[in-house]
This record gives structure tokens, C-alpha cells and sequence, in this order.
């Protein structure tokens, strides 16, 4: 095979590797614009409505360390391709739930095989494209996709489910699957792992995985049982335990599952943190926005969607090309703080939000603002906490920047449903009609996204350094 046709398969091999990673990123936000429907269909409380999203959230968050890790010990193109298995087969279960449980269980497992073959993928990509010029190229394309897979899955959650029904945003999960299986089976690169010799920390896997999952549990049951009861208090202590446990295992352990080596670059622990804040209040903006959409402005499911085709478009538009020039330019530092700026005024325009609002003056200008900032946000930060891996350490450092992805997720999908719910129902107890105490809890939320995204703009301007820029690295953000 030439060089030429060498980069060429390459290329297409990145197109599978993120082929497999849109799948898995759309299912982190195609179910929300179908929730109102699922709600009324298989008869969920709204706390309970936020399990729908958190019981893939939270395995997914929580097994991506160990995932990664282990793909570096066995073979990460063997973990992908296992995970890709793990998560078709679970979204046929989750197509054909007709209970809650069933649809909970299964997008459980939907959420361990998604972190089976996300936690690999910018590890592979990172190997694959060794050259500093390709790889910023590929990682702007990878940043595309897990950024646009979200927004993405909005449009098509909406088009499914006003078309056939909310069972098909799962169903549509199979073909796909399949078809990425069996092209990354022909195309993707094969490397020999560094040895299950090397070990990996399942206890580790364990106190992170049951330690988030329990802190997520505590914060949504938080609503029925009370911030200041026992059961808030005592199940939240367990969890902060289990995490200051895990770190503790790290410090000690002869293999740890993420090595704390990693967190001493400034960049790389400064990128991850503010993720976690910036997906925070945008996953709780998708969520309760939906709701907001849906139940005070009595919008259909492809109205929502289409209501937030504006940050589907931004971030379509400017995270390939624009990003890479501005990011070239002025810095990933720089562009960063000025993306987190964006989205956090977007959120801030949504805490004004009327029960009779108009979606031109209301709505559009701040979708709008959070399409921008995250089409430009989400490389920058991308190259950020990749920045220094080497290459043992690239699957598990792949792994903390989906974890932390997801787990800011979950836990601000949890804070901020329960708040808005809590709230909600005070004012509705004190006589508040329920639409305008609807409107009022999630405008709460939303001021607090707005306060989450805000933080992490001022951790970026504090905490992160811009990396030193070599003349490949100047090279545009184009496939090929």
C-alpha cells in the first residue's frame, strides 16, 4: 500500500471511529425531546423522568476511566468494537421498553457499552494521526462530531418521534451500529495493547462508578426527601466517601485507573473541570428547555426540535473550519473564555423567559448564543485535555475527557431538575398556577446553568496557559 492510500484509509478510518462516536453522543440528547411523550406513555413523575437520561449518564460516566484503561491494555480497537455490540444490542431493548423499568435497565446497558467505545476513540485517533499538523486536523474533526451530536440529536429525536413514534430514536440506533461494526472490523487499525500484565484497577471502577451514582441518586431524590433530611444527608455523605476513596486508591495503587500524573498539567485538570461546568448547564438547558418548550409553550416534538436547530447550526458551522482558524489565531485559551462568555449569556437570556414567550424575541437569541459558544468552545477544549498525553496514557486521558463530559451531565441534569421541580412545587402549594410556577422553576435552573458556565469562564482565565503553537499545528482544521 502507498503512503498515499495509507492516509487515505486512515482518513476513512476516522470517519468510522466518529461514525460510532455521533450514535453514541446523539443518544445523550435525542431521548430529550421525546420525554414529554415517553412521560405520558409509560406514566413517569418528573423526577423520575430525569432516570431516563441519568441511567445512561451515570454508567456511562462512571465505567469510561476503566474502559479506557483497559482498551490500553487489551486493544482499544477490541474495545470498540465490543462496546459498539453492547450498545446496539441495548438500544433494541430500550425500542421495545414498554415499562419503566425495562426502559431504565436498558438504557443502562446502553450506557456501559457507550463508554466501552467512547473511551477509546481519541485515544485511537491521537495514534493514528502522530504528526501534530494531522493530528489537529482530526481532533477538530472528532470535536465536530461530539459536539454536534448533541444538537443534532434534538432535530432527530423530534423527527422521529412526531413521525413514527418515540420508540424509533432507539430503533434507528441498530442499523447504524451494525454498519459501523462491520466497517470498523475492515478499516480501523488493530495495535496490540500494553498487557493485561499491567493490570487493571476494577476496585478503582467500583468506588468511582457506585460513588457518582450514588450522588446523582442522592440530588434527584433530594426533591421528595428534602436538602436538610437524614436520607439526603447520610446517602451523600456515602458518595462523597466513595469519591474521596477512589482518589485515595489512585494515589496508592500500582495501576491506577486514572493516573494522577495526568491531573498535574494545568491545562489538562483546567480543561476537564470546566467541561464538567460547561455540560453541566448545557445538558440541563437541553433537558428542562425541552420541557419549558413543550409544556408552557405547548410546542409538538419537532417543534422542539427544530426550536433548537439554531445550536445544531452553530455548532455545524464553527467547529471545523472557524474554530480551527480562530483557534490558530488567538489560541485555544482565548477562544475558550470567549465561547464560555457566549453560553453563558444565551442561559442568562433564558432565565427571562415568559409563559407566553415568542420564539423569535425568547427563544432564538439565546439558542443562538450557546450554538456559537459551543461551536467554538468544545475544540478548544478538546485539544486542551488531550494536551500532553503520551501515547500508554492516551486511552485513559480519552477516558477522563468523556468522563468528565458526561458526568457534568448527570450531575447538572440532576441539580437542576430537582431545583426547578422543588421549586415548582412550593409555589404551586402556595396557590401559584401551574404554569407559571412551571415557568418560574425552570427559569431557577436556568440562572443557575448561567452561573455554572460562568464559573468555568473564570477558572479559564485563571487556571489555563496557551500551549506553545508549532507551524504544523497552524494548518486549517480540514478532513484529508
Amino acid at each position: 500500500m502507498s503512503q498515499t492510500e495509507r492516509r487515505d484509509s486512515r482518513w476513512f478510518a476516522l470517519v468510522v471511529l466518529c461514525a460510532g462516536m455521533l450514535m453514541i453522543i446523539l443518544d445523550g440528547t435525542i431521548v430529550n425531546v421525546a420525554l414529554p411523550v415517553i412521560q405520558a406513555d409509560l406514566g413517569f413523575s418528573q423526577s423520575g423522568l430525569a432516570w431516563v437520561i441519568n441511567a445512561y449518564l451515570i454508567p456511562f460516566g462512571g465505567l469510561l476511566l476503566l474502559a479506557g484503561r483497559t482498551g490500553d491494555l487489551v486493544g482499544r480497537k477490541r474495545m470498540f468494537l465490543g462496546g459498539i455490540a453492547v450498545f446496539t444490542a441495548a438500544s433494541l431493548l430500550c425500542g421495545l421498553a414498554t415499562t419503566q423499568g425495562l426502559l431504565i435497565a436498558a438504557r443502562f446497558v446502553q450506557g456501559v457499552g457507550g463508554a466501552m467505545a467512547a473511551a477509546v476513540i481519541l485515544g485511537m485517533i491521537v495514534t493514528m494521526f502522530p504528526e501534530k499538523g494531522e493530528q489537529a486536523r482530526a481532533i477538530g474533526v472528532f470535536s465536530f462530531v461530539a459536539a454536534a451530536g448533541g444538537s443534532i440529536g434534538l432535530l432527530a429525536g423530534g423527527v422521529l418521534t412526531e413521525a413514527i413514534s418515540w420508540h424509533w430514536i432507539f430503533f434507528v440506533n441498530v442499523p447504524i451500529g451494525v454498519l459501523a461494526g462491520v466497517l470498523a472490523v475492515r478499516k480501523v487499525p488493530g495495535e496490540q495493547g500494553i498487557g493485561l500484565r499491567e493490570g487493571a484497577d476494577v476496585l478503582g471502577a467500583l468506588l468511582v462508578t457506585t460513588g457518582l451514582m450514588l450522588g446523582v441518586y442522592t440530588i434527584v431524590k433530594a426533591a421528595d426527601y428534602g436538602w436538610g433530611s437524614a436520607h439526603t444527608l447520610l446517602v451523600g455523605a456515602a458518595s462523597a466517601a466513595l469519591l474521596v476513596g477512589f482518589f485515595a486508591r489512585q494515589a496508592t495503587s500500582a495501576n491506577p485507573l486514572l493516573p494522577l500524573r495526568i491531573l498535574r498539567n494545568r491545562n489538562v485538570a483546567g480543561a476537564n473541570l470546566i467541561q464538567v461546568l460547561m455540560v453541566a448547564g448545557m445538558f440541563g438547558m437541553f433537558f428542562l428547555g425541552a420541557l419549558y418548550l413543550e409544556k408552557v409553550l405547548h410546542y409538538d416534538p419537532l417543534q422542539i426540535g427544530l426550536g433548537f436547530l439554531p445550536v445544531a447550526v452553530g455548532i455545524g458551522g464553527l467547529s471545523l473550519g472557524a474554530s480551527a482558524r480562530l483557534n490558530a489565531r488567538f489560541g485555544e485559551r482565548n477562544v475558550l473564555i470567549g465561547a464560555l462568555v457566549g453560553v453563558a449569556a444565551g442561559l442568562a437570556l433564558f432565565t427571562r423567559a415568559p409563559v407566553d414567550a415568542n420564539y423569535l424575541t425568547d427563544v432564538f437569541p439565546a439558542v443562538t448564543l450557546m450554538g456559537v459558544g459551543a461551536g467554538l468552545g468544545f475544540p478548544a477544549m478538546m485539544t486542551l485535555a488531550m494536551s500532553d498525553a503520551t501515547k500508554d496514557d492516551s486511552g485513559v486521558a480519552s477516558g477522563l475527557v468523556n468522563t468528565t463530559q458526561q458526568v457534568g451531565g448527570a450531575l447538572g441534569l440532576a441539580v437542576l431538575a430537582t431545583v426547578a421541580t422543588s421549586h415548582t412545587n412550593g409555589l404551586m402549594t402556595g396557590g401559584t398556577p401551574a404554569i407559571e410556577a412551571m415557568t418560574s422553576g425552570y427559569r431557577i435552573a436556568f440562572g443557575i446553568a448561567a452561573g455554572l458556565v460562568t464559573i468555568a469562564a473564570i477558572l479559564a482565565i485563571t487556571v489555563l496557559r496557551q500551549p506553545k503553537i508549532t507551524q504544523e499545528e497552524l494548518v486549517p482544521a480540514t478532513v484529508g
